[in-house]
């Protein structure tokens, strides 16, 4: 069985909270008793695209399982490239990655736009992750993760700023039938739709809880709850290759 922890929206900003959820978090999955065969990390690492927000997330995000993080709205490509991923001449191209496990790839995907909240696939990146699938095994499983979800959630606040030109990703998707689903963040709530003829499965937020539409109470300003605790999800792919997911909330206990 093939497990991967995912989570997202971090937006670590130098304040004590945000660190203490994400710490809570990492330490619950090292201290897991099994050996997990990945952790994502799917986006807005930082809040204001900082230097020391990136020094405190190089400290924060490290696991003893297999580790990727990707850059969401809130982060900056250079930045991110210096801070996480130690490049010392950082360049503002799309911070693409794969990782490739024991029957399993994880194709990770920059959906930020520079300069702006919504996403947005860049050729370079669609033309990486054709290449990614197209030299994948067939019956290897590919999951593709990026920050962005590319269909609404029916969540006003987060579908306006949501994957643009998705179109493209579904016709990528269709040449490719290993392609088991889309993994994203952004929207800070644990949710389940399709696209493409896929799961997408969202993260819930670290950081903070989307307010729902109906729970609501003064209008479209009040979307976000602080006092909801951490959540993740596990993405399990079974031997008989059927894809489930489980949502955990973490209680920080120290």
């Amino acid at each position: 069985m093939i497990v991967i922890a995912h989570l997202s929206d971090v937006h670590l900003d130098g304040d004590r909270r945000a660190a203490d959820r994400t710490r809570a978090v990492m330490e619950y999955l090292d201290a897991l008793p099994h050996d997990l065969d990945a952790v994502l990390v799917s986006g807005d690492i930082a809040n204001y695209a900082a230097e020391a927000e990136y020094e405190e997330a190089a400290k924060l995000l490290r696991s003893r399982h297999p580790l990727v993080v990707c850059p969401g709205n809130h982060d900056e490509r250079a930045a991110f490239r210096r801070g996480l991923l130690g490049e010392e001449s950082p360049s503002t191209e799309p911070v693409d990655q794969v990782l490739r496990g024991e029957g399993f790839v994880l194709a990770v995907c920059d959906s930020s736009v520079p300069g702006a909240h919504h996403g947005f696939l860049e050729e370079s990146t669609l033309g990486w992750l054709d290449g990614v699938l197209t030299g994948t095994p067939r019956e290897t499983p590919v999951l593709v993760a990026f920050h962005h979800p590319p269909v609404a959630l029916h969540t006003p606040y987060v579908d306006e700023i949501r994957q643009f030109g998705e179109e493209r990703l579904a016709a990528l998707a269709e040449r490719h039938p290993h392609l088991t689903a889309f993994l994203c963040g952004h929207a800070h709530t644990a949710a389940a739709t399709t696209f493409a003829g896929r799961p997408v499965l969202v993260a819930p937020g670290v950081v903070s809880t989307l307010r729902l539409p109906w729970e609501a109470s003064t209008g479209s300003s009040e979307h976000v709850h602080l006092d909801e605790p951490p959540a993740v999800a596990f993405h399990l792919i079974g031997d008989d290759g059927r894809l489930t997911t489980h949502y955990r909330v973490v209680v920080d206990r120290r």
